[in-house]
């Protein structure tokens, strides 16, 4: 993993960042592959937005439809699909960051860009941009 902090932070500064962001991208991964509605609605400020490309179909949507979604599928867990997912990179800029992620989901390799924000002292994803692989 990749990760990117001002040289002039704290060390302890940085790193409780990176820890408390990490806490974030885990809630995002467990659920996406367990259908974990609770940890999509922890890791996600409630006014972010989801756009990308699904297999050619632009989507652009408020997140509250994409945990929907996630709510109602079955979980790749259940359907014995390997947990695939890793954190590429991690930048941080005081209370903004960008996190590159990888990931498996529903047969699909997907690359994400999360946006986050630290607000009220909370790390949040406000913004995820995605593209995957073509279906094979």
């Amino acid at each position: 993993m990749n990760i990117d902090a001002p040289e002039d932070r704290p060390d302890s500064v940085a790193d409780a960042d990176l820890t408390a962001i990490e806490a974030v991208i885990e809630d995002y991964f467990e659920g996406m592959y367990l259908s974990d509605t609770k940890r999509l609605e922890r890791a996600f400020h409630a006014n972010a937005r989801i756009a990308g490309h699904d297999e050619g179909t632009l989507i652009d949507n408020p997140i509250d439809k994409f945990i929907a979604f996630v709510g109602r599928v079955t979980p790749p867990s259940d359907e014995g699909e390997p947990f695939e997912m890793e954190i590429i990179s991690v930048d941080i800029q005081g209370a903004a960051a960008a996190v590159k992620v990888k990931d498996l989901y529903k047969g699909l390799r997907f690359t994400d860009y999360l946006s986050l924000l630290k607000i009220d002292g909370t790390w949040k994803i406000v913004s995820k941009t995605f593209s995957h692989l073509p279906r094979t």
